[in-house]
């Protein structure tokens, strides 16, 4: 009965001895004597609470950072391209600047001989050649079967001396850049009924 008696005096001091909790109705007075527990309890809960504070406010301070870094790389990457396209462009320019120059005193000459049609064959070559170190190149057109890639119809002439969907006539050359078409030819196109 001692036991028993014991176990109903814990019970009736308000504690849990099971599971050691408080009871739900405890009484004042273990509050305060025995209240240093509970009052460490909250010291280290506010201890733990501001090392999070704290560590979240470092997480946050790094973030920051990490996009205004990550804006500054965006605006260096955009203004070097910017860059890259200036420089590229200049350097095609830099290019045919001799050409115009050739045509230039091309047409200074007063002469009608043939040195003048000479001379400006010449400037044509030497615009031809730069175009090609740019990596620009003539589409074929005349003899050629038609292509909708690379030609444009402007005309389809009917006659019997070419065959079907040729081109006949190329009246304004078209152009690649590399694999990328810059112009495509303006042709007259053959349509022979016959075949």
């Amino acid at each position: 009965m001692a036991k028993s008696n014991g176990k109903s005096e814990a019970q009736r001091a308000g504690l849990d001895i099971e599971h050691e909790l408080p009871a739900g109705d405890g009484d004042e007075a273990s509050s305060g004597s025995g209240g240093s527990p509970v009052a460490g309890e909250y010291s280290a809960s506010e201890a733990e609470l501001q090392k999070i504070k704290a560590e979240r406010d470092s997480l946050l301070d790094r973030l920051a950072r990490a996009q205004a870094e990550f804006e500054n790389a965006r605006r260096r990457a955009s203004k070097e391209q910017q860059d890259f396209r200036d420089y590229a462009t200049a350097d095609a320019i830099r290019a045919v600047l001799p050409v115009i120059d050739s045509f230039e005193r091309a047409l200074q000459v007063k002469s009608d001989t043939g040195e003048f049609r000479s001379g400006v064959e010449l400037i044509y070559k030497q615009l031809q050649d730069v175009l090609a170190k740019l990596g620009v190149r003539p589409i074929p057109a005349k003899g050629e079967p038609f292509d909708p890639h690379y030609h444009e119809a402007i005309e389809i002439v009917e006659t019997s001396e070419a065959p079907d969907h040729v081109v006949l006539e190329e009246l304004q050359r078209g152009y690649k850049f590399k694999d990328r078409l810059l112009r495509p030819a303006m042709v007259k196109v053959a349509k022979n009924s016959g075949k």
